[in-house]
């Protein structure tokens, strides 16, 4: 038996093994705050000085994890954040939780596991269990990770022990956390897979094994390429619906009513997060290297990110039946996260929204009660406005609402009587003349109080 694999596998079960965990973001902070509550000591490794300076003072910078969780972990001595590599070396088990994003060619950019893993071939002892949960394409974990530090000389399964087990972060779900999701985990051998399954079991409900990291990474991609292409579909019915002057959101719940064969997607201004605008493109690319073109991917692909243009050219309709255009108009953007009750702003559709009204000379401003301030294009620090409904009533020609926030208060809002682009069907219950939605048609204002369908 393998002196490594046994010494490892006991340090698992008596909980004495020091994990380590980089990248200390909305998947690697949830998952260390998870492995120090379950009785490990935790190496948190992340090079944002300021994030470790705020997990020392209990003040938590991710939605689910709250500041009070926070303090009482650091308060255990287990934990120890630091922007120091150089404690790879203390550490008999690491998780890879660093950004996977696309290039500007849409091309996966993985340096943030490159230069990882060059960290870990200076500072790894033998016997470091290594575990990726970066979303990537299928095979990195061998190509980037088991070819380096094999070529060191050490052996996968012998030296050290490899697995891919992908993140299953939901950022402000309710229901479902880093314990009680199923992990899916492969390893590079049976005994990687063995110390693997062993140790997620102490801080996850469910470990789900499959047969190698491969199987592991492609799972990972069909959940949210899945994703992509239905809200791609539902997208194009919204579409549809408008032109034929159907009600879609109407449409759907009466297709949900259905008990088998229907699972219900909703449209929206286009897709955001951290995994389903980049995932299906990771598939897409590492697919034409077999020589294998997914006309599915590409065709979602570009739908949702047509979404958009797609708000941009419904506003320039309800603009217009109030004889205005979007040029020069005071518009209003009603959230900017990519998701509800969250501050998380990355590739949220808003964000190009708003570009777009830029560039058709509206002035456009947002508010947002989690997301505080963004970077436009040029770099400037655009600022959420003040919630101040005379100022919403009197300032604005027309508001979109991006973000279903559940703190807006949709009432109100709805009766300050300024035009409303409804992209989440959030005001269903206030239904107006002057609140409109994407999916469905145009209310054409014929006189004050009057309207019909055109």
């Amino acid at each position: 038996m393998n002196e490594k694999f046994e010494t490892l596998f006991n340090a698992i079960e008596t909980k004495k093994a020091v994990l380590g965990v980089v990248g200390l973001g909305y998947v690697g902070l949830p998952l260390a705050v998870e492995m120090v509550k379950q009785g490990f000591t935790v190496v948190g490794i992340d090079l944002d000085p300021e994030k470790i300076d705020r997990i020392y003072r209990g003040d938590s910078y991710i939605s689910d994890i709250s500041s009070e969780d926070l303090a009482a972990c650091v308060q255990t001595g287990r934990f120890k954040p630091t922007t120091d590599y150089s404690m790879i070396a203390v550490i008999d088990a690491i998780s890879i939780c660093v950004p996977t994003p696309l290039s500007e060619n849409q091309d996966p950019d993985t340096s943030y596991i490159t230069k990882v893993v060059d960290e870990i071939k200076h500072f790894m002892k033998p016997g470091l269990l290594i575990t990726l949960e970066s979303t990537t394409y299928p095979g990195t974990t061998e190509e980037l990770i088991q070819s380096e530090i094999e070529a060191l000389g050490y052996e996968a399964g012998k030296d050290f022990f490899l697995c891919f087990s992908p993140e299953r972060v939901d950022p402000s779900n309710s229901r479902f956390n880093t314990r009680n999701t199923p992990k899916v985990i492969g390893g590079t051998t049976e005994d990687c897979l063995k110390l693997g399954v062993a140790l997620y079991k102490k801080y996850v409900d469910s470990v789900v094994p499959v047969s190698s990291p491969k199987v592991a990474e492609m799972s990972k991609l069909l959940e949210n390429t899945f994703r992509s292409v239905n809200i791609a579909f539902v997208n194009e019915m919204a579409m549809m619906c408008d032109r034929m002057g159907i009600d879609v959101w109407e449409v759907i719940d009466a297709a949900a009513t259905k008990p088998f064969g229907y699972m219900p997607f909703y449209p929206g201004p286009g897709i955001g997060g951290h995994c389903i605008p980049l995932d299906p493109m990771y598939l897409s690319w590492k697919a034409k290297g077999f020589r294998f073109y997914s006309k599915f991917i590409e065709l979602a692909q570009s739908t949702n990110d047509n979404m958009p243009y797609y708000v941009i050219s419904k506003t320039a309709t309800i603009l217009n039946e109030y004889a205005k255009s979007i040029k020069r108009s005071n518009i209003l953007l009603l959230g900017m996260a990519y998701k509800p009750d969250i501050s998380d702003l990355r590739e949220s559709p808003g964000l190009e929204v708003y570009e777009q009204f830029k560039e058709n000379g509206a002035n456009v401003e947002y508010y947002d009660p989690h997301a505080h301030s963004f970077l436009d294009k040029n770099g400037a620090t655009v600022n959420s406005v003040e919630y101040d409904l005379n100022q919403f009533r009197n300032k604005y020609d027309c508001m979109v609402l991006i973000t279903n926030h559940s703190s807006l208060d949709y009432s109100m809002i709805a009766s300050l009587g300024v035009p409303i682009l409804d992209t989440r069907n959030a005001f269903n219950s206030y239904a107006q003349p002057h609140i409109y939605k994407i999916g469905h048609s145009v209310q054409h204002v014929t006189e004050p109080g009057e309207a019909v369908l055109v």
